[in-house]
């Protein structure tokens, strides 16, 4: 298993990252920890998580994802062999995840409550990297603007940015996190973070962890660079397009025990063109004698600017095959036939 610099820290984690987020939900928590024992045995050391999960978001399941993690740790003694990424929820209207009912927000009092559950439901003492899961401000998300963004007043009670990062200093000082990361971040977020950082003496965003697949590469467009200039990595989830690019949802096929079937959740990557791009990499996989996912995942593993690549399965067996295909090698060729499909396509699902 290649192992990667985690942004500017003294950290390496392996290219390969164990998502969590169908554990509590999908997954029991003895598959969870099945899930977990593979994942070490081939080497990945990177696992990511979040207050949030399981997924979908639902009050009365709330946390069980970090739960069965700590089980795990608890029963095997691995914490120390582990890097271990967590959230905290950013702007959110549900109530649910605060002891005072209040709406999800990225202030002190939020933050270091958020943190204090995810240790205790964790079973550990420390996270390695701890991200906000999206911002406090009113943005765009999670598919929800085809063109990633649009303008939006500020809400009246946004948090600014140096208030989250103090409060997530102090925590870093107490020794309950490591390192701090973004997610569902933008290219002007990322850089007032950072600047944050250099002028007031805070912690130093590591990474940032965005979608990022063949159906949807944005994060090229600024954010790439960032990563060379200022070494903030890619955490790249959904690089197989919340299964999309597996084929397995080919002719509108909704397979039984599939998240499409049990929870109608797909709607970003069913957008206009969508199924036109995805149609393009499956005959170039075949092309290639690859796989539809081991042409997704190989892609994804072999960009420069990320990380590790965060893959989830509900079962062992596609849990090793996502891992296989990472040490696929595409070559120069299949790049650039890839790229000319995407010249074509473009980010469809953004």
């Amino acid at each position: 298993m290649e192992m990667r610099k985690l942004g500017r820290t003294d950290i390496e984690v392996s290219s390969v990252c164990l998502g969590t987020m169908t554990w509590g939900e999908q997954n029991t928590e003895a598959e969870g920890h099945a899930q977990m024992d593979l994942a070490l045995e081939r080497g990945i050391n990177f696992f990511d998580t979040a207050e949030l999960y399981p997924i979908p978001p639902k009050a009365e399941t709330q946390g069980r994802t970090e739960e069965i993690i700590g089980t795990w740790f608890k029963a095997r003694g691995t914490r120390d062999k582990v890097i271990l990424a967590s959230k905290v929820v950013g702007r959110t209207g549900n109530t649910w995840f605060r002891d005072d009912g209040s709406e999800g927000r990225l202030t002190r009092s939020q933050i270091e409550e958020a943190v204090n559950k995810n240790l205790k439901r964790l079973q550990t003492d420390y996270i390695d990297l701890y991200q906000i899961h999206w911002p406090d401000r009113v943005v765009s998300q999670f598919g929800t603007n085809p063109t990633i963004w649009q303008p939006q007043d500020p809400a009246p009670d946004e948090t600014p940015i140096e208030e989250t990062l103090s409060v997530l200093a102090d925590l870093v000082k107490a020794g309950k996190l490591r390192h701090i990361g973004l997610s569902n971040e933008s290219a002007w977020g990322t850089m007032r973070y950072l600047q944050a950082s250099e002028t007031k003496g805070l912690p130093r965003v590591a990474s940032i962890q965005n979608a990022y697949s063949l159906l949807n590469r944005t994060f090229e467009t600024n954010l790439a660079e960032i990563d060379a200039r200022e070494q903030v990595g890619l955490l790249a989830y959904s690089p197989l397009a919340q299964g999309f690019l597996t084929g397995k949802y080919r002719g509108g096929a909704r397979p039984a025990g599939s998240r499409w079937a049990l929870f109608d959740r797909q709607q970003r990557y069913q957008t206009p063109g969508a199924e036109a791009a995805a149609e393009a990499y499956f005959d170039l996989a075949e092309q290639l004698s690859l796989t539809p996912t081991e042409l997704a995942l190989a892609f994804v593993h072999s960009r420069p600017f990320v990380t590790s690549m965060i893959i989830g399965a509900t079962n062992l067996d596609q849990l090793g095959q996502d891992i296989d295909a990472a040490e696929i090698d595409l070559g120069h060729e299949a790049l650039e036939r890839i790229n000319t499909a995407y010249q074509i396509h473009g980010n469809t699902c953004p």
